[in-house]
């Protein structure tokens, strides 16, 4: 997989790679005929099928005061019913992981495991990413489509927890403009998702990055 480079070091390849933003420096990507390069173009998917993912459809109950706890699966309705979450540690040069590209990483979010912030804590951000792929079958392919500002997003626990976030801000930005945004670890609670997008010049190399900034919600 790719990954990421620059201010907002936070995933490498198709998810969220770069050189600024997140650090999304472009790596070599392994030919395959489904190319799993890890985004899709943005705004628009124009030509591609987003595959199916098991989508949530109910709206599950919020816990209002949440001890910090390592996210398990999350949960978007129109996007996910619970797509997994693994927690991953950062690389020599400090860059978040990111999933596997493979057909089960497609459809995962990596967590910027300890020390980096974990739901439910008071201050800062809790990065994750997702993979985006040319052929629209991916996580962020999912999310560049149907997360948009106002959407609820439910992060489960490992042992019951059950924490809700409403997103507040989507924005794109080039993949070399600088992150403190997305690496903020004071202020206020919140999640902070980036996936590669915009046109694809080559392998894992993106003109944009996507991000949803969200914060803590009762409901």
């Amino acid at each position: 997989m790719t990954r990421l480079a620059g201010a907002i070091a936070a995933v490498v390849l198709a998810v969220v790679v770069g050189a600024a933003l997140l650090l999304w420096p472009t790596g070599p990507q392994r030919p395959t005929v489904a190319t799993p390069d890890p985004v899709t173009p943005f705004p628009t998917l124009a030509g591609s099928t987003l595959a199916a993912l098991p989508v949530a459809r109910h709206q599950p109950a919020c816990q209002r005061h949440v001890a910090p706890f390592a996210p398990a699966s999350i949960a978007i309705a129109g996007v996910t019913s619970g797509a997994p979450v693994l927690a991953l540690p950062r690389d020599a040069a400090g860059v978040p992981g990111v999933p596997p590209l493979t057909s089960t990483g497609k459809t995962e979010f990596a967590w910027d495991r300890p020390p980096g912030i974990r739901p439910g804590a008071r201050h800062g951000n809790v990065l994750l990413n997702a993979h985006t792929w040319p052929d629209g079958t991916a996580l962020g392919n999912h999310l560049l489509a149907g997360l948009h500002e106002g959407d609820r997003i439910v992060v489960r626990g490992g042992h019951g927890e059950r924490l809700c976030y409403r997103v507040t801000d989507r924005v794109e930005v080039p993949a070399d403009a600088a992150g403190r945004r997305y690496y903020r670890t004071t202020g206020r609670p919140q999640l902070a998702i980036v996936v590669c997008s915009g046109t694809r010049l080559g392998p894992g190399d993106w003109t944009e990055r996507t991000l949803w900034f969200a914060s803590p919600t009762p409901r």
